[in-house]
């Protein structure tokens, strides 16, 4: 095996994952806390923005890889390994524990016109948008992420007190009745109002870059908050996908963000990732993100995937329209889980809940020990 360039970043990717630790002492890692375990790391070797003969190392070999690395280097992956292996700490959200020991539904509840799948469903009607976001907690769901604009692609921004008006009634209706409330919002002044409101989770796809403001406002509210990848600044969600590495090109946004979040006040515990499937990329930059999910727990924070109904479900089924995506969610979720993501947010909350269940039973089966 070549040596490795003293001036290569690496990237570690959980891999070779097993169906149960027993007689593997030494040999598997456990990945993050949750109920997964793996036996190599896919070392990815980047110089000069350039990929390098890929490694494959067993968990039982890492010392010894380790020690052939710069003390840079070295540093860094003792870092990344141990973030890998940690439990994330739980969310307390109003009287609810969100814990992230196996993976969760947030179920989206969108009350707006124009949403690329359920847009107008619950438009002007707080009374049944809550029904609706009741409805999915009693099915299941971990937490209700509240919308008020679409972030299609070609969507119109929406005036702050228009998307006030939205999704207040709706929050206020569901945290009053203990559930657990996210706001999907890019506003400072939405969030302030929607955590006033019983929100507890601010979710940003701007990854608090839109409003100047809202970095300071999340800092001071101590409040857990999503951050989204999307290439474009702030207010481009959906900006020309041009990528050399989309999987590690990600990675650094949203490891270069999480620094400036935490230079700003938000406690890293609080930050959950998500690396933003549909917003300004292609088909193949969305694929090679989904299948390198498990790198995302090099960062240390909760992973978020968002890819319910999306667009490229429906470039891989003959052009399936929203309505009719159920079954690539529903592959995507239980990807997602095979993966450690602990966050899959989702329009159709009970299909994706029967999918986890089957999916834990599996896993519950696999960890009982044998004889």
């Amino acid at each position: 095996m070549t040596e490795i360039p003293s001036s290569a970043s690496l990237y570690f990717r959980p891999t070779g994952f097993v169906e149960a630790p027993f007689g593997l002492d030494g040999q598997v890692m456990r990945l993050a806390g949750g109920l997964l375990w793996f036996s190599a790391f896919d070392v990815i070797v980047v110089d000069g923005g350039e990929r390098l003969a890929p490694r494959l190392v067993p968990i039982d070999a890492l010392d010894d890889f380790v020690g052939s690395l710069t003390d840079a280097q070295a540093e860094r992956a003792r870092i990344v390994m141990a973030r890998i292996g940690e439990p994330r700490a739980p969310f307390q959200l109003g009287d609810r524990v969100l814990r992230f020991d196996e993976p969760r539904i947030a179920g989206i509840l969108n009350v707006t016109p124009d949403s690329f799948s359920d847009g107008g469903r619950h438009s002007d009607n707080p009374e049944g948008a809550a029904d609706a976001g009741f409805a999915m907690s009693a099915r299941g769901a971990a937490m209700i992420d509240v919308g008020g604009e679409s972030t299609r692609p070609g969507a119109a921004d929406v005036w702050e007190g228009d998307e006030m008006e939205r999704v207040i009634p709706v929050i206020e209706r569901l945290a009053a009745s203990g559930v657990a409330v996210s706001v999907d919002t890019r506003k400072a002044a939405v969030m302030e109002a929607a955590l006033s409101a019983g929100a507890a989770v601010v979710n940003d796809v701007s990854a608090l870059r839109f409003d100047d403001r809202s970095l300071a406002l999340v800092a001071k509210a101590g409040c857990p908050v999503v951050i989204m990848h999307h290439a474009g600044k702030g207010h481009e969600l959906h900006a020309d996908p041009v990528y050399r590495d989309p999987l590690v090109e990600v990675y650094d946004w949203l490891e270069n963000r999480i620094a400036e979040l935490v230079e700003g006040g938000v406690a890293r515990d609080k930050i959950v990732v998500d690396p933003g499937v549909g917003f300004g990329k292609a088909l193949q930059h969305n694929l090679a993100l989904i299948n390198g999910l498990s790198l995302f727990h090099g960062l240390g924070c909760p992973i978020m995937l968002g890819a319910s109904r999306k667009r490229l479900i429906g470039a891989l089924s003959n052009e399936a329209p929203a309505e009719e995506r159920l079954g690539g969610s529903l592959a995507l979720v239980t990807l997602g889980a095979a993966q450690g993501v602990q966050l899959l947010r989702v329009h159709d909350v009970a299909e994706s809940v029967q999918a986890l269940h089957v999916w834990r039973g599996l896993r519950d089966a696999a960890l009982i020990p044998p004889g």
